[in-house]
């Protein structure tokens, strides 16, 4: 996979688990046939039969259920047997970020924790920009691939959109891929 598909991948995903999707970025992923493709076949079909207006209330609310409600995409929720989001450089992720040189600024996001999946799918974006390979592979290791893959098993089963079941399968198979591709090239 080249570098700007996966730069493209990462902020397309980073994208679509930070907030509930409007109808603007709907109507562009209707007429992105390749990425539905790619998504999968129930989310091809569903996007081309149906109305732009139900696709966004179906969303929204399958959004707000499963990453609002119910399953919190945020790593230490999900490691942490206390169920307890980590703050400041007690946070691995953050920790991470900070050796790394990597500088987040939560106030300029409503996210407001460093190790909500958006941010570190969008961390993963900006060290494939800046061709850091082992940083990347390290990253997937230590974080996402420990929590990520279990999460994505985990909320498939919740969601009621094929947007959503095939958006877990995806993002499971293509963290695979990516690491896939990572050691394949530092090798």
């Amino acid at each position: 996979m080249d570098k700007q598909t996966r730069v493209y991948l990462y902020a397309f995903l980073s994208r679509v688990f930070s907030n509930a999707l409007d109808e603007k970025y709907l109507a562009e992923l209707q007429h992105n046939d390749e990425l539905l493709t790619m998504l999968g076949d129930e989310s091809f079909n569903w996007f081309k039969t149906t109305s732009l207006e139900t696709i966004a209330e179906a969303l929204n609310i399958d959004f707000s259920s499963i990453f609002l409600m119910n399953a919190k995409p945020i790593e230490s929720s999900i490691i942490d047997s206390k169920d307890e989001i980590l703050v400041g450089l007690q946070n691995p992720v953050m920790q991470f970020y900070f050796n790394h040189n990597y500088e987040l600024n939560l106030a300029a996001s409503h996210l407001q924790t460093p190790d909500h999946i958006s941010i570190e799918l969008a961390f993963m974006q900006n060290l494939i920009a800046k061709n850091e390979l082992k940083t990347q592979k390290e990253f997937l290791e230590v974080h996402l691939l420990k929590w990520a893959v279990p999460y994505f098993l985990g909320i498939k089963g919740m969601a009621k959109t094929p947007f959503y079941k095939d958006l877990s399968d995806f993002t499971i198979e293509f963290l695979a891929s990516d690491y896939d591709f990572l050691v394949n090239e530092l090798n």
